[in-house]
C-alpha cells in the first residue's frame, strides 16, 4: 500500500486548447494540490503535452481509465511511468487479473511508482443506467463491490462519486485513498454530475482527492475559484 499523502484538489484540465491548458497550468500553481489530465487532452496532444504541462511541477493525474485484456493495460502503464505522474486509473470493472497487472507494471518505477486508482462507477450513472447494462445492484453497491477487488488486487485507491466516500471508508479502511470527483462549490452549477457534494462535504466524509473541472476551469477567473474553493474548504 502507499503511503500516506496530503489531501488535495486537482483541477480537471479537459481542454484540446494547448495555449489554454497552458495557461490554467501555469495560473492554479500554487492553488491547488495538482492537476488533471483527461481524454481530450491526451488524445490531442499525447504525452508530449503531458510532459509540458507536469514541467509546471504540479502532481499530474493521467485520467484515461485503461480497460482492457491485462496484457494491453500492462503495456500502457509501463509506456505511461517514464512521465513521472502522481497517480494514473483504471477500471476496476476490467477484472483481477487486468487490475494485478496494472498494479505489477506500475511497481516498474520503483520509488517513483504512481499511485494505481481504479474506477468505480462513474459519477454520471445512477441506478437506472447501471440497470439499462444489465448491472442489477444500486451504484453504491456495485461501486463498493468494486472498490474491495481493487483493493484485493493491490490498487492504491478508487475512484468513486462522493455519494460513496463513507461506505468505501468503512469497508476499505483509512489508508485505502478515494479520489473523489463530482465536486461542486456550494455557489457552481450541477452540470451533468448526478452523484455530488461541495468539496467541505466531501472531505468531511473521508475523501482523498477532490477532482473540480469546470467550477475552476470555467470561471472568469480560475485562480480566484481554486482559492475561493480553498477557502470554502477551510471554513468548513
Amino acid at each position: 500500500m502507499s503511503v500516506k499523502l496530503p489531501r488535495r484538489v486537482f483541477a480537471a484540465l479537459d481542454t484540446t486548447d494547448a495555449a489554454r491548458a497552458g495557461a490554467l497550468a501555469q495560473a492554479l500553481a500554487g492553488q491547488v494540490g495538482g492537476l488533471k489530465l483527461g481524454k481530450e487532452f491526451f488524445t490531442a496532444f499525447g504525452p508530449e503535452g503531458v510532459r509540458r504541462i507536469t514541467a509546471v511541477g504540479l502532481p499530474v493525474f493521467l485520467d484515461l481509465k485503461w480497460h482492457d485484456i491485462p496484457n494491453t493495460v500492462a503495456g500502457a502503464v509501463r509506456a505511461a511511468l517514464p512521465l513521472r505522474l502522481a497517480m494514473l486509473n483504471v477500471h476496476a470493472s476490467g477484472g483481477p487479473a487486468m487490475l494485478r497487472a496494472a498494479v505489477a507494471a506500475a511497481a516498474g518505477a520503483k520509488d517513483e511508482r504512481p499511485l494505481v486508482i481504479a474506477v468505480t462507477v462513474l459519477t454520471s450513472l445512477d441506478d437506472a443506467d447501471l440497470a439499462a447494462v444489465g448491472v442489477n445492484a444500486s451504484a453504491a453497491d456495485q461501486a463498493v463491490r468494486l472498490a474491495v477487488l481493487a483493493q484485493g488486487c493491490g490498487a492504491d485507491g478508487v475512484v468513486c462519486s462522493p455519494r460513496e466516500i463513507r461506505r468505501l471508508r468503512a469497508e476499505c479502511g483509512p489508508a485505502f485513498r478515494l479520489v473523489v470527483p463530482g465536486i461542486r462549490p456550494s455557489w457552481a452549477a450541477a452540470g451533468d454530475q448526478k452523484r455530488i457534494m461541495t468539496p467541505a462535504e466531501a472531505f468531511a466524509e473521508g475523501a482523498d482527492d477532490l477532482v473540480i473541472g469546470r467550477p475552476i476551469t470555467g470561471a472568469s477567473d480560475p485562480a480566484e475559484a481554486a482559492r475561493r474553493i480553498a477557502e470554502e474548504i477551510a471554513g468548513a
